[in-house]
Protein backbone atom coordinates (compact mmCIF):
# COMPACT_ATOMS: atom_id res chain seq x y z
CA UNK A 1 0.00 0.00 0.00
CA UNK A 2 1.59 3.60 -0.86
CA UNK A 3 0.72 6.69 1.06
CA UNK A 4 1.12 10.15 1.14
CA UNK A 5 3.28 11.38 4.27
CA UNK A 6 4.34 14.70 5.32
CA UNK A 7 8.34 14.67 6.17
CA UNK A 8 10.78 15.82 8.79
CA UNK A 9 14.14 14.43 7.40
CA UNK A 10 16.66 13.73 10.08
CA UNK A 11 20.14 12.79 10.66
CA UNK A 12 19.55 9.73 12.89
CA UNK A 13 17.26 6.50 13.15
CA UNK A 14 14.02 6.38 14.51
CA UNK A 15 13.07 2.44 15.16
CA UNK A 16 9.64 1.11 15.64
CA UNK A 17 8.09 1.96 19.32
CA UNK A 18 10.81 3.50 19.67
CA UNK A 19 10.26 7.31 21.47
CA UNK A 20 11.91 10.50 20.56
CA UNK A 21 11.78 13.35 22.14
CA UNK A 22 12.09 16.64 19.48
CA UNK A 23 12.84 20.02 19.75
CA UNK A 24 11.04 22.07 17.19
CA UNK A 25 11.82 25.67 16.31
CA UNK A 26 12.40 25.88 12.07
CA UNK A 27 8.63 27.56 11.15
CA UNK A 28 8.36 24.55 8.27
CA UNK A 29 8.36 21.87 11.34
CA UNK A 30 6.45 24.05 13.64
CA UNK A 31 3.80 23.97 10.54
CA UNK A 32 4.13 20.26 10.37
CA UNK A 33 3.73 19.31 14.06
CA UNK A 34 0.82 21.77 14.72
CA UNK A 35 -1.10 20.53 11.70
CA UNK A 36 -0.09 17.13 12.09
CA UNK A 37 -1.04 17.07 15.94
CA UNK A 38 -4.78 19.28 15.16
CA UNK A 39 -5.51 16.44 12.63
CA UNK A 40 -4.06 13.24 14.73
CA UNK A 41 -2.08 12.16 11.53
CA UNK A 42 1.88 10.88 11.60
CA UNK A 43 4.61 12.30 9.80
CA UNK A 44 7.72 10.91 8.78
CA UNK A 45 11.36 10.84 9.88
CA UNK A 46 13.65 9.55 6.73
CA UNK A 47 17.30 9.05 7.48
CA UNK A 48 19.89 11.85 6.51
CA UNK A 49 23.37 10.64 5.48
CA UNK A 50 26.26 12.69 3.85
CA UNK A 51 23.59 15.40 3.06
CA UNK A 52 21.27 13.23 1.70
CA UNK A 53 17.44 11.97 2.35
CA UNK A 54 18.46 7.79 2.42
CA UNK A 55 15.27 5.97 1.18
CA UNK A 56 14.23 4.37 4.37
CA UNK A 57 12.53 5.83 7.45
CA UNK A 58 9.82 5.51 10.20
CA UNK A 59 6.46 6.54 10.73
CA UNK A 60 5.93 8.79 13.48
CA UNK A 61 3.20 9.37 15.91
CA UNK A 62 3.07 12.29 18.26
CA UNK A 63 2.20 11.63 21.66
CA UNK A 64 1.82 15.14 23.37
CA UNK A 65 2.99 18.49 22.74
CA UNK A 66 5.02 19.15 26.31
CA UNK A 67 5.54 22.47 25.99
CA UNK A 68 4.73 25.57 23.84
CA UNK A 69 7.04 28.27 24.08
CA UNK A 70 6.14 32.37 23.52
CA UNK A 71 7.92 32.22 19.97
CA UNK A 72 6.39 29.28 18.78
CA UNK A 73 8.96 26.59 19.37
CA UNK A 74 7.48 22.93 20.58
CA UNK A 75 8.66 19.98 22.85
CA UNK A 76 7.06 17.40 21.81
CA UNK A 77 7.38 13.45 22.64
CA UNK A 78 7.22 11.02 19.76
CA UNK A 79 7.17 7.47 18.92
CA UNK A 80 7.78 5.15 16.35
CA UNK A 81 5.26 3.22 14.54
CA UNK A 82 6.22 1.32 11.39
CA UNK A 83 9.31 1.44 8.62
CA UNK A 84 8.68 3.12 4.99
CA UNK A 85 10.30 3.30 2.11
CA UNK A 86 10.08 6.10 0.04
CA UNK A 87 9.02 6.35 -3.61
CA UNK A 88 9.23 10.13 -4.49
CA UNK A 89 10.13 13.37 -2.53
CA UNK A 90 7.80 16.27 -3.07
CA UNK A 91 9.57 19.33 -1.78
CA UNK A 92 7.33 21.75 -2.61
CA UNK A 93 3.61 21.83 -1.25
CA UNK A 94 0.65 24.40 -2.31
CA UNK A 95 0.17 26.46 0.89
CA UNK A 96 3.26 24.03 3.26
CA UNK A 97 6.25 25.22 4.52
CA UNK A 98 6.87 21.28 4.63
CA UNK A 99 8.05 18.69 2.57
CA UNK A 100 6.33 15.47 1.31
CA UNK A 101 6.49 11.78 0.20
CA UNK A 102 5.16 9.31 -1.14
CA UNK A 103 5.91 5.95 0.80
CA UNK A 104 4.85 2.24 1.14
CA UNK A 105 5.39 0.34 4.06
CA UNK A 106 6.83 -2.76 3.26
CA UNK A 107 6.21 -6.20 5.35
CA UNK A 108 8.74 -6.32 8.18
CA UNK A 109 9.02 -9.70 10.65
CA UNK A 110 8.40 -8.78 14.33
CA UNK A 111 7.91 -12.08 15.53
CA UNK A 112 9.59 -12.62 19.28
CA UNK A 113 12.17 -14.38 19.53
CA UNK A 114 13.09 -15.15 22.62
CA UNK A 115 15.35 -17.60 23.29
CA UNK A 116 17.93 -15.28 20.72
CA UNK A 117 16.89 -12.10 22.65
CA UNK A 118 17.92 -13.65 26.16
CA UNK A 119 21.32 -14.60 24.42
CA UNK A 120 21.65 -10.84 23.19
CA UNK A 121 20.92 -9.23 26.51
CA UNK A 122 23.21 -11.48 28.06
CA UNK A 123 26.16 -10.11 25.35
CA UNK A 124 24.07 -6.59 25.68
CA UNK A 125 24.98 -6.82 29.75
CA UNK A 126 28.75 -7.66 29.11
CA UNK A 127 29.14 -4.07 26.83
CA UNK A 128 27.50 -2.36 29.36
CA UNK A 129 29.81 -3.41 31.77
CA UNK A 130 33.01 -3.04 30.23
CA UNK A 131 31.85 1.18 29.55
CA UNK A 132 30.33 1.28 32.81
CA UNK A 133 27.37 2.18 31.39
CA UNK A 134 23.77 0.72 33.94
CA UNK A 135 21.09 0.68 31.41
CA UNK A 136 17.58 -0.93 31.36
CA UNK A 137 16.22 -2.11 28.55
CA UNK A 138 12.67 -3.04 28.91
CA UNK A 139 9.13 -2.98 26.33
CA UNK A 140 6.15 -1.90 27.74
CA UNK A 141 3.43 -4.62 27.45
CA UNK A 142 4.92 -6.53 25.06
CA UNK A 143 7.73 -8.82 24.36
CA UNK A 144 11.13 -7.16 23.54
CA UNK A 145 12.55 -7.29 20.07
CA UNK A 146 15.94 -6.43 18.56
CA UNK A 147 14.55 -2.96 17.67
CA UNK A 148 14.83 -2.57 21.70
CA UNK A 149 18.04 -3.22 21.94
CA UNK A 150 19.81 -1.02 18.64
CA UNK A 151 20.55 1.76 20.14
CA UNK A 152 22.16 0.51 23.16
CA UNK A 153 25.26 -1.65 21.34
CA UNK A 154 26.98 1.64 20.36
CA UNK A 155 26.36 1.52 16.53
CA UNK A 156 26.82 4.33 13.49
CA UNK A 157 24.36 5.96 12.49
CA UNK A 158 25.78 4.32 8.81
CA UNK A 159 25.44 1.12 11.30
CA UNK A 160 22.20 2.15 12.80
CA UNK A 161 20.49 2.43 8.84
CA UNK A 162 21.95 -0.90 7.11
CA UNK A 163 20.11 -2.24 10.77
CA UNK A 164 16.63 -0.39 9.79
CA UNK A 165 16.88 -1.89 5.99
CA UNK A 166 16.48 -5.75 7.36
CA UNK A 167 12.67 -7.08 7.09
CA UNK A 168 13.50 -10.17 9.48
CA UNK A 169 13.59 -10.57 13.38
CA UNK A 170 16.12 -13.35 12.95
CA UNK A 171 18.37 -11.40 10.68
CA UNK A 172 18.14 -8.00 12.79
CA UNK A 173 19.23 -10.22 15.89
CA UNK A 174 22.26 -11.88 14.12
CA UNK A 175 23.58 -8.47 12.84
CA UNK A 176 23.36 -7.12 16.37
CA UNK A 177 25.22 -10.31 17.99
CA UNK A 178 27.75 -10.07 15.16
CA UNK A 179 28.19 -5.82 15.84
CA UNK A 180 28.88 -7.29 19.99
CA UNK A 181 31.31 -9.98 18.86
CA UNK A 182 33.42 -7.55 17.33
CA UNK A 183 33.07 -4.73 19.22
CA UNK A 184 32.88 -6.51 22.99
CA UNK A 185 36.69 -8.08 22.38
CA UNK A 186 38.21 -4.45 21.82
CA UNK A 187 36.95 -3.19 24.73
CA UNK A 188 38.21 -6.03 26.90
CA UNK A 189 41.27 -5.33 25.08
CA UNK A 190 41.22 -1.73 26.07
CA UNK A 191 40.71 -2.58 29.42
CA UNK A 192 43.80 -4.83 29.54
CA UNK A 193 45.54 -2.00 28.47
CA UNK A 194 44.35 0.34 31.02
CA UNK A 195 45.62 -2.11 33.95
CA UNK A 196 48.75 -2.56 32.12
CA UNK A 197 48.84 1.77 32.17
CA UNK A 198 47.69 1.99 35.76
CA UNK A 199 50.62 -0.14 37.05
CA UNK A 200 53.25 1.88 35.62
CA UNK A 201 55.24 3.53 38.25
CA UNK A 202 54.39 1.53 40.87
CA UNK A 203 56.50 -0.76 43.21
CA UNK A 204 55.94 -4.28 41.44
CA UNK A 205 56.94 -7.48 43.10
CA UNK A 206 58.06 -9.50 40.19
CA UNK A 207 60.11 -12.89 40.86
CA UNK A 208 63.53 -12.73 38.30
CA UNK A 209 64.14 -15.32 36.15
CA UNK A 210 66.19 -18.45 37.29
CA UNK A 211 68.54 -19.86 35.00
CA UNK A 212 68.83 -23.01 36.98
Amino acid sequence: MTNFIPIFPLELTLFPSEKLNLHIFEPRYKQLIEECAEHKKPFGIPCVQNDRISDMGTLVEIIEISKRYDNGELDIKTRGIKLFKLLEVIQELPNKLYSGAIVYYPDNDTYPRQDLIRKLAVEVGTLHMLLAVTKEIKAEGRALLSYDFAHHVGMSLEEEYEFLQLMREDQRLEFLRRHLHKTIPILKEMEQLKSKIKLNGHFRNLEGFRFN
